[in-house]
């Protein structure tokens, strides 16, 4: 591989930096509609804290149903059987239509007998209900999106999305910039503001990835929006036989941090914005290895798929090599900045304090999540998804939520144990995720060899 390095590096890199813009400009929006409600009214960024806590987990794991588009594509790619992408791609805009309408009413049924047991004021629970209901207009475009993005991306044309991100999100900022604060008379929203801001700049997304679709000769030539033939129950299947466990494994790594900060609401509005903003500033960091994964997915498939088992395991281990000297960087940052971060967000002494201290913690798991990010996107590419569903579930919620509860409770520790049991789940889920990659390299081995 050493001889090889640079080449590797190199393509992997045309495809990672792209995704990286992407994902960050993506992840903007969450951070700014944060960001400038914490400086509109800080009631209002605890609510939307616990509507985004309840609306990230929804929107993470079904849009990660939705990612198995990539790897079905881009093996579909590696082998030469293009004549099978569209019709997958097709059928995959049928799920992500179903399962927009059917978190519609779940959103709308489950929102406020959810809220209403929990103990918050009468402006937490307002805003965060209305958070949850007003961004959820932005379900079916999103979801849509996500397949076209899965699609696009597989081909290795991870430039175009970062296009239409790079001109979506600070279109965003602006609708915030409108919609929290009343300027240029709009309405003055608050925190239903962002949810707005960002519904909105979901539909232009799609918008704008509809046209590329169409227009681009690269992309054009798959005639994705030609030809509908119906509901094909088999490919169905596959997207949902492969894409459930992919969704429930993000589903079980975001809901441990949506879990944390609603058990924070025990605390003061001070603690769980703090709360807030650490874990904010933390998962713009997380872009990166989550980007990384994303080009890790791309590129095994496409090895595997064209039954070059070599070049997958290279592109796996270069994934992970990369994310963790990444890792040192970003806790680095973390560390040393922490009196300074918070500033970012609020001039509020006692959360400033608080979000200093949370930010240490983060530091510390910033090494396991960047191993088991890329671990997971390998696997993907593997096509092997089941197992690490399993290895999820018990790292997040048998070892890491229980234990951190167990210290908030039971210790001094208080609302620091729920971030030592991030620490520990999240570790977990790096060692046990790197072991099944070994095993699932060594097992296409054997098969190659006889």
């Amino acid at each position: 591989m050493l001889s090889n390095l640079p080449k590797y590096v190199k393509r992997l890199s045309i495809i990672v930096i792209p995704i990286l813009i992407t994902q960050v400009f993506l992840y903007l929006m969450t951070f700014f509609d944060i960001l400038m409600t914490s400086k509109y009214d800080i009631g209002h960024l605890a609510g939307v804290s616990i509507g985004s806590s309840l609306w990230v987990p929804i929107y993470t794991g079904l849009t990660g149903i939705l990612i198995s588009i990539t790897p079905i594509v881009a093996h579909y790619i590696g082998g030469n059987k293009k004549e099978q992408v569209r019709p997958s791609v097709q059928q995959g805009i049928i799920v992500a239509i179903g399962m927009s309408l059917l978190v519609y009413l779940l959103i709308f049924l489950g929102t406020d007998p959810i809220l209403s047991k929990m103990d918050l004021t009468e402006v937490e629970r307002t805003i965060a209900a209305s958070y949850i209901k007003t961004i959820s207009i932005g379900l079916i475009p999103l979801f849509i999106y996500s397949v076209l993005r899965g699609f696009i991306d597989a081909l290795g044309l991870t430039r175009v999305t970062m296009l239409i991100t790079l001109i979506s999100a600070p279109i965003n900022i602006f609708l915030n910039y409108l919609l929290i604060f009343g300027n240029f008379g709009m309405p003055e929203l608050g925190g239903t503001g962002a949810a707005l801001a960002s519904a909105l700049t979901y539909w232009l997304v799609l918008g704008m990835t509809v046209v590329l679709t169409l227009r681009l000769p690269s992309i054009q030539q798959y005639q994705i929006f030609s030809g509908f033939a119906g509901v094909d129950p088999k490919r169905i299947w596959t997207i949902i036989a492969m894409g459930v466990p992919i969704g429930l494994s993000i589903f079980a790594e975001t809901t441990i941090f949506s879990a944390v900060t609603l058990f924070m609401t025990r605390y003061s509005t001070e603690i769980l914005s703090a709360h807030q903003i650490a874990l904010n500033f933390t998962s713009l960091l997380y872009m990166v290895p989550l980007s990384i994964a994303m080009g890790a997915t791309i590129l095994v498939g496409q090895a595997v798929g064209g039954n070059q088992m070599k070049e997958a395991t290279h592109y796996a281990w270069l994934s992970v090599s990369l994310a963790i000297f990444i890792s040192f960087i970003s806790a680095s940052v973390l560390y040393f900045f922490r009196d300074t971060i918070g500033i970012l967000y609020t001039d509020n002494a006692t959360v400033l304090a608080y979000t200093a201290e949370f930010l240490i913690f983060a530091a510390l798991f910033q090494l396991s999540d960047a191993i088991q990010a890329p671990v997971q996107g390998a696997l993907r590419g593997y096509k092997d998804v089941k197992i690490t569903f399993i290895m999820a579930i018990v790292s997040y919620w048998v070892i890491g939520l229980p234990l951190g509860h167990y210290l908030a409770v039971t210790t001094d520790f208080a609302q620091y144990g729920y971030w030592i049991g991030l620490i520990a789940g999240l570790t977990a889920g790096a060692l046990t995720l790197t072991i099944r990659l070994v095993i699932v390299q060594k097992k296409h081995a054997r098969q190659l060899s006889n």
